[in-house]
């Protein structure tokens, strides 16, 4: 589960031109505007992250307007991510540690937005255990990544912004999941649709072998079609082989993905090295998509081109996301 709100230590706080009234913080990965004086370096805060729905308290008050919602947000042209919180905002019996998840302890939730009609429909279950599910990492959650897989040869492909899907076949049983749920079979259902228009099932029927697809499907009605798509598209960015219980390596990926004929993501660099820091990263998640070059690329998704499934981390494959699309669209 995702550390919506957790205990966090300010590693640097610099002055904002023009502002002075307000500092900047350095947290994690993170860039936090917070007030002047309010907090100094070394400061142990309550860091809670964008996307973070905040429950109706007196200290979150002035957060209403905003639904009590944390959204990626620009103030005296400084872009700022997240909130800090003093800890004195939690309860006072027992003490905290850095690092520690208080997403709970603050009753703070993920913002989830309306699920349009077509995407909706009844469940066969919870998304299956045997496949691992889809949501990536912020990498300015996970700075020291950067450090520990300094070098390592991975590639970069464009985050589009559509609704994940995965598509299975397992000891003879094929499935159709949204994000977090394991779909009936439905007329109405626009993965279910889409199964069957691409003939997925007898795609993967024919590659004889238990395995999942995952991917973004984008068009009509979904996340308001930014990319102006005339009719719905599957994207595929993995394919996992379910009996090993191992995601397939680029290169692979790349030859399998052609030959099962599903489209890929656009893939944007073969050969990065991991050797930027967050800010640059954030850098290069900039620009234009693909799909539109009307509109702001949502972000970008790094891997290891090579399989590595880190003890802490998990799997290596993290998002960067496009500030300039946050603030246009969020």
């Amino acid at each position: 589960m995702r550390k919506l709100a957790s205990i966090q230590k300010i590693r640097k706080i610099e002055p904002i031109p023009n502002a002075d009234r307000l500092e900047l913080a350095h947290i994690l990965g993170w860039k936090v505007v917070i007030k002047k004086g309010e907090f100094k370096e070394g400061d142990l805060v309550v860091y809670i992250e964008v996307d973070s729905v905040l429950p109706e308290r007196p200290e979150f008050e002035f957060l209403s307007d905003y639904g009590f919602r944390i959204r990626t947000v620009k103030l005296r042209g400084q872009i700022s991510q997240g909130i800090a919180f003093p800890l004195s905002i939690l309860p006072r019996d027992k003490e905290y540690s850095v690092g520690e998840d208080v997403t709970e302890v603050l009753g703070i939730t993920k913002y989830e937005p309306p699920i349009p009609i077509q995407l909706s429909g009844e469940t066969k279950g919870p998304f299956p255990q045997f496949i691992p599910k889809t949501d990536e990492v912020r990498i300015q959650t996970i700075p020291d990544i950067l450090e520990k897989y300094n070098g390592e040869s991975c590639y970069i492909t464009e985050k589009v912004d559509g609704t994940s899907s995965t598509y299975y076949l397992k000891d003879n049983e094929f499935g159709v999941c949204s994000r977090n749920q394991n779909l009936e079979e439905s007329e109405t259902n626009l993965f279910w649709i889409l199964a069957n228009e691409m003939e997925i099932e007898d795609r993967l029927r024919k590659f004889g072998k238990n395995i999942a697809i995952q991917g973004e499907v984008l068009g009509p009605k979904v996340q308001n079609n930014k990319y102006k798509l005339d009719h719905h598209e599957l994207f595929i960015f993995s394919i996992f082989d379910i009996d090993s219980q191992n995601y397939i390596q680029f290169e692979e990926f790349k030859v399998l993905s052609e030959r099962l004929g599903f489209e890929t993501v656009p893939i944007l660099e073969e050969n990065y090295n991991l050797d930027d820091t967050v800010d640059k990263l954030v850098d290069m998640a900039e620009g234009k998509s693909s799909l539109n070059s009307q509109i702001p690329r949502e972000g970008i998704i790094i891997r290891s081109k090579r399989e590595i499934n880190d003890p802490e981390y998990g799997r290596l494959s993290f998002k960067v996301l496009n500030p300039s699309f946050l603030l246009e669209f969020e």
